[in-house]
């Protein structure tokens, strides 16, 4: 597959956090319009890796290309310099983020929400911005809440704001860390359903999870992480159900 075909190409990335090497040599290619799972146990590097996908943090070694451009860095001979705040945000536009706390603005309804970032961030007008927004908010099942706060909201519908939120920004990449792991059980289902309509549509994802299930589903890959390395990678049926590695089964065992 060549390099244009790649989302994301994550080579040799290192980090740290004082003494803790977190991400010791992960080397990973996501196709375009492909899912990826990013599976393992606490504190394997997970959600480290993908938030330095987009620079919300620094990586001590390594590179990591988006969409064929380094991602918050530009090169001079053999020297990497930070790009500026405001040119890393450049990037940043393109690539949506979903937490596992959803980080909407308490004072706004669910539409202003969703509208906020392409009136201010991207300087689309006001009336593009809110009919886009009621169609992502129909997308995800919540027309019925668009003046709705944040408060009266139950956690899966928060969720899905965030979502469609970042949908609004029209990424050519969504991040998903966790999104599921502060939803009560009976909400999950509901947050599931939309990214796996995502999915359908193409979008590309990387997505850390524990929810065997969707990965299985859903996903054209599995990567297992485990010590700050790749463990394991292959398709779900192979990483999930039949997987090489001791140390995979061993976790696969304990989650299922």
């Amino acid at each position: 597959m060549s390099e244009q075909q790649f989302m994301v190409d994550a080579q040799h990335v290192r980090k740290s956090f004082g003494s803790e090497q977190v991400l010791k040599d992960i080397s990973l290619q996501i196709p375009k319009g492909s899912v990826t799972c990013l599976i393992g146990p606490s504190g394997s590097g997970k959600s480290t890796f993908l938030r330095c996908i987009n620079h919300l943090e620094k990586i001590d070694g390594g590179r990591i290309y988006v969409d064929g451009e380094l991602m918050g860095y530009r090169t001079k001979g053999d020297y990497l310099y930070e790009m500026s705040p405001r040119q890393i945000a450049q990037q940043r536009k393109h690539i949506g983020m979903v937490f596992q706390r959803f980080n909407l603005f308490p004072h706004m309804s669910a539409l202003d929400n969703v509208v906020i970032g392409p009136v201010q961030v991207s300087g689309k007008s006001e009336s593009e911005s809110i009919a886009r927004g009621k169609v992502l908010l129909d997308m995800v099942g919540l027309s019925g809440e668009l003046n709705s706060y944040p408060s009266q909201l139950s956690g899966g519908q928060q969720q899905r704001v965030a979502i469609a939120r970042a949908m609004a920004m029209d990424p050519k990449l969504m991040l998903f860390d966790e999104p599921t792991s502060a939803l009560d059980p009976e909400l999950v289902e509901d947050v599931l359903k939309v990214m796996q309509q995502l999915a359908q549509g193409g979008m590309t994802m990387v997505v850390v999870t524990h929810e065997m299930g969707f990965a299985r589903e859903v996903a054209q890959e599995v990567v297992f992480m485990d010590g700050g390395f790749v463990v394991e990678r292959g398709k779900p049926s192979q990483v999930i159900d039949n997987p090489t590695e001791e140390r995979t089964r061993e976790f696969v065992k304990s989650v299922l």
